[in-house]
């Protein structure tokens, strides 16, 4: 003990110029990194589903595509930028990296990654390809969503495992993170809908189908069982703590995830199943996408009325991007009824949601790009 108290001295009073002065510099510039946690890649999915709402929103207007297009660009710039930091982060700082994956709260925001995968890759089938081309397009498209799949199903097993295992939870530790992990796979079904005319025709084209279909149950399930925990515990606890009332938004996540991966497997089955059966998810798009939808709104409107009476006592955090990609769910969510209906309510609803998730988008960067500047969103975790 007193020899490593001599030497952390000795490195602060080296000379700037010694060894032990360089070492210390180095270390320094590694500072950063230490503490950078998996829930930074909500930034990416929080960005990239503007890209992705705007690119088939019912109303479309000059500059629309093109600034979608910038925005689609900025995501996939986050995406390689915190890749690479993350990856320099588990090889700089394994033991930091290992207690994210260990820690009750952190771990839950694992899914973020496979669903910040997912969201860029989708963007440059639907906004990328004006770019790089079709061909480029669906290829990284399909390698974006492989390993956000395979990354999502992981997930969607280990961590409820873990949270069954190695953590004892009281009835009020439910809150919307627990969602995170097993979200992914929806968000593969509904985004693995536009790669299914571009799998090659025949069974492999009909495994594709299957699977998003199986993944859309999956998540489902466990989504409603969530749910209904989460809202169990506020009613019985009350409001999480106020640094997570923002993980209250979560919830409209794979609500509004649903109903668009319900409405884009729809579009996509007839040549890939029977057409009875095709019609049938025609008609399930709609009997199951209305009654979720209504209860996203009930949410929407429970959400809003809690960030207001908490407002006040919310310190800005990484939990403010759940104001962005879940209120995004509930953008396609309403395109996809629009286009399975026709019902001007969906239109109207999309868009103004569109604007207001673009008012909170504007919100949560500037004050992420100022956190980020000042240090504030790089420390360790609690």
């Amino acid at each position: 003990m007193t020899t490593m108290t001599f030497r952390r001295t000795a490195e602060v009073t080296a000379p700037a110029g010694g060894r032990t002065g360089t070492v210390a510099r180095t270390e320094g510039q590694w500072q950063p990194l230490r503490h950078l946690a998996p829930n930074w890649f909500a930034v990416v999915m929080g960005t990239g589903i503007i890209a992705n709402a705007a690119s088939t929103l019912p109303l479309q207007f000059p500059g629309l595509r093109a600034a979608a297009t910038v925005v689609w660009a900025l995501a996939s710039l986050l995406l390689v930028v915190l890749a690479g930091a993350w990856i320099l982060h588990w090889r700089r700082y394994p033991d930091e990296a290992r207690g994210h994956g260990l820690h009750p709260i952190m771990m839950q925001f694992y899914g973020a990654l496979p669903m910040a995968l997912l969201t860029v890759g989708a963007g440059t089938l639907m906004l990328g390809k004006d770019v790089i081309g079709l061909t480029a397009a669906v290829t990284i498209d399909w390698v974006l969503w492989s390993a956000g799949t395979v990354f999502g199903l992981m997930t969607a097993a280990s961590i409820p495992y873990r949270m069954i295992t190695r953590h004892d939870f009281e009835p009020d530790s439910a809150f919307g993170g627990w969602l995170m992990p097993v979200v992914p796979p929806m968000v593969s079904a509904a985004l693995g809908a536009l790669l299914v005319p571009y799998a090659p025709a025949g069974q492999l084209r009909l495994t594709m189908f299957v699977a998003c279909l199986a993944m859309f149950g999956l998540s489902l399930i466990a989504s409603l069982v969530t749910i209904t925990l989460i809202w169990s515990r506020l009613l019985h606890h009350g409001l999480p703590p106020f640094g997570m009332v923002a993980t209250v938004w979560l919830v409209l996540g794979p609500l509004g995830q649903s109903v668009t991966a319900a409405g884009s497997l729809a579009n996509v089955a007839s040549g890939v199943v029977d057409e009875r059966t095709a019609a049938g998810l025609d008609v399930f798009a709609v009997l199951y996408g209305v009654p979720t939808w209504g209860f996203a709104m009930l949410w929407l409107a429970l959400a809003v009325s809690v960030t207001i009476h908490a407002r006040k006592s919310m310190p800005f955090n990484l939990t403010w991007w759940g104001f962005t990609f879940p209120v995004g769910c509930c953008v396609t969510g309403s395109t996809a009824l629009y286009g399975h209906t026709g019902a001007d309510l969906f239109a109207v609803i999309a868009v103004s949601l569109y604007a207001v998730l673009v008012a909170a988008w504007a919100v949560v960067a500037a004050k992420t790009v100022h956190g980020v500047v000042r240090g504030n969103l790089l420390r360790p975790v609690k």
